[in-house]
């Protein structure tokens, strides 16, 4: 997701369009070199008992399915003059005379965006014609991720996962409180036996954790919650649920990301001394910012 927010970020600056595609059944068109087989499918009826069927394709729900199409998408482009970033496999960019088009592949969700009109026009062409595509035109849902423009450049929110996720849990009717966690409550002061079930609780956490890509207000809640994941107690859980009421009050806010030309890096970092009630260990943290937006 940081490479997501990052090349977001990067096309707002420049001022360039982003586009966004889906793959039909993309786990079916990887290439298999190893010789498996499969039962006949219920309806397909063949000749004789204890016959099976030859795959000569990938297929959803086998293990190397991913990596197949993976393969078949990189080597594809990879022949188009693509490169493939050292840094995520899943970025490809291709530069020719101050032209460049850049691709971030999530399965089989696109992302096309730069500056070369015409080879973005072509590569969808290109990618119908091998794999066939959807086009959904500019970006506005992907991955959860909503994006709205404004005069000084966009914001990226997460505001129909966060209602999703409130209704999942039943809390679309809980009143909001002002932040993400009671400083009240003392972990240490308040023992109490584990959860017999920790599903809801860990289901939980995750939920709240792909939501703080783009709500980092959310970040060290999360972040501390996820410590007990392994024996969550009641006590854990009632903070779970206090988070998911400061979401409720907060539904709108997301990463604002300005459309000035700004590219410089700045790092924070700080730290406590020794804070945690349980192990006395300091607490760290750090932010990085590419020209005022928070990565």
């Amino acid at each position: 997701m940081t490479t997501i927010r990052s090349l977001i970020d990067v096309v707002v600056k420049k001022g360039w369009d982003m586009f966004q595609l889906d793959v039909n059944n993309a786990l079916l068109c990887g290439d298999l070199y190893e010789e498996l087989y499969m039962r006949i499918p219920q309806g397909l009826v063949v000749s004789g008992d204890n016959m099976v069927c030859k795959l000569k394709k990938s297929l959803y729900g086998l293990k190397q399915a991913s990596r197949q199409w993976y393969s078949k998408l990189s080597d594809f482009l990879m022949s188009m003059g693509y490169s493939v970033s050292k840094n995520d496999y899943s970025l490809f960019i291709k530069s020719v005379n101050g032209l460049i088009t850049i691709i971030v592949v999530y399965i089989d969700d696109i992302l096309l965006s730069g500056n070369d009109a015409q080879e973005m026009f072509s590569l969808k062409l290109l990618l119908d014609k091998q794999f066939k595509i959807k086009d959904l035109g500019h970006l506005h849902y992907f991955l959860g991720l909503e994006e709205l423009s404004e005069p000084g450049g966009v914001i990226v929110y997460q505001r129909k996962f966060a209602l999703d996720l409130l209704s999942y849990f039943n809390c679309l009717d809980c009143p909001p409180v002002a932040s993400p966690m009671d400083v009240t409550v003392k972990f240490k002061d308040n023992p109490s036996e584990p959860l017999s079930d920790p599903t809801l609780y860990r289901k939980l956490v995750d939920k709240l954790n792909f939501l703080t890509n783009t709500r980092l207000d959310l970040a060290f809640s999360v972040q501390f919650l996820s410590q007990f994941i392994h024996a969550p107690s009641t006590v854990h859980l009632n903070v779970v649920y206090h988070v998911l009421r400061y979401v409720k009050g907060t539904l709108g806010q997301g990463l604002l990301m300005f459309n000035d030309p700004d590219f410089s890096l700045q790092a924070y970092c700080d730290l406590d001394w020794a804070t945690c009630p349980f192990s006395q260990r300091s607490v760290s943290g750090f932010l990085v910012l590419l020209g005022g937006f928070l990565l």
